[in-house]
């Protein structure tokens, strides 16, 4: 064979194992399947709130711990933690018999005054006595008259009595025991509601009292409290703010001293939601067919929750983009489709 037949045919090999390689690589087209009827959404850009939940614990609206205010045994101390009591209702009584004695003695003060003002207010009319030394007398009867409702108070100090209605949570004598001034004797809890106490981080943003907040409960439910208290100023160690975050009357799940955590607004952030329809999860991915220029594309995205029937979408999807809604069981990555209304 001469040389230029042997390089045509190496020419015409190369062309052929081209050609060849060229059939075999075309990918097979999209359109040679059906188009598929779909119906379709937009994907929308919404702002939703942020929220941190701030840890805190359930106390009662009224709470107390009462103290006496005089020092004396305890002669009685009528009452059992976990009692209901009404307000005014007598629990601790004391025992200091000086204070009878005061009290005595300021009555007998008064009775010798209150007589001499008596006499000398006769010989007046009399013409005996003057007008001042009445005047005198009259003084003097006034001041003995505070120190008799003077003893009566400090002795009335030595019956200790329930200051509102609720539960008795602590108690802190028993009889015999010797009561010191400002010692505590017991204490209450009011039967009108609890509400959370919490420490709010300062970052946190400020809100008006009255706001309704979302309140979770130890044992996991939910319920809308209503923010009563809230310090403007920080902290200054801690760096957070004390508020108060009223329950509703209707949670039967939640008790004095019990944890609680309270969603706390943190900020706005914008997200990206779509139908719940149109996501689809296959395996670990979950997915959405994105239709452009009459074809639907397989779309893999990340989500974030539901809320209202929307998927809240954090990657892998932009707003205006369109969806396609229950995507049939029968559609391709790239196939045509006609969107129907």
């Amino acid at each position: 064979m001469t040389p230029f037949l042997r390089t045509f045919a190496f020419l015409c090999m190369i062309l052929f194992s081209v050609t060849a390689c060229r059939r075999h690589a075309e990918p097979v087209s999209a359109d040679a399947g059906p188009v598929v009827a779909v119906r379709t959404a937009l994907a929308e850009e919404a702002r939703q709130v942020r929220v941190q939940l701030v840890a805190g614990t359930l106390r009662p609206v009224d709470h107390a711990v009462v103290s006496t205010q005089v020092m004396g045994s305890v002669a009685a101390a009528d009452f059992a933690v976990g009692q209901p009591v009404a307000a005014g209702d007598l629990l601790v009584t004391l025992s200091a018999d000086e204070l009878d004695a005061r009290l005595a003695q300021a009555q007998a003060a008064l009775d010798a005054v209150a007589r001499d003002h008596a006499r000398e207010s006769l010989l007046l009319d009399k013409g005996v006595s003057t007008s001042e030394a009445v005047r005198s007398l009259a003084d003097r009867l006034r001041g003995a008259e505070a120190a008799v409702k003077e003893a009566k108070t400090l002795l009335g100090y030595t019956r200790v009595r329930a200051p509102f209605s609720g539960v008795i949570a602590q108690r802190l004598v028993q009889k015999g025991d010797l009561a010191t001034a400002g010692a505590p004797l017991f204490s209450i809890e009011g039967a009108n509601g609890l509400r959370a106490e919490i420490e709010v981080p300062a970052s946190l943003s400020l809100l008006a009292v009255g706001e309704k907040l979302t309140v979770q409960l130890s044992d996991g439910t939910e319920v809308v409290g209503t923010l009563e208290e809230l310090a403007t100023a920080a902290d200054p160690q801690t760096r957070t703010r004390l508020a108060k975050v009223a329950l509703p009357a209707f949670a039967p799940a939640a008790h004095s001293g019990d944890f609680v955590r309270v969603a706390w607004p943190a900020g706005e952030v914008t997200t990206i939601t779509v139908p719940v329809e149109s996501v689809s999860v296959f395996g670990q991915m979950e997915r959405v067919f994105v239709v452009e220029q009459g074809r639907a594309h397989l779309r893999l995205v990340k989500t974030a929750g539901s809320q209202d029937g929307r998927m809240r979408i954090a990657a892998g999807l932009n707003a205006g983009e369109t969806v396609v809604m229950t995507a049939p069981v029968v559609l391709r990555d790239g196939q045509r489709v006609e969107v129907q209304p």
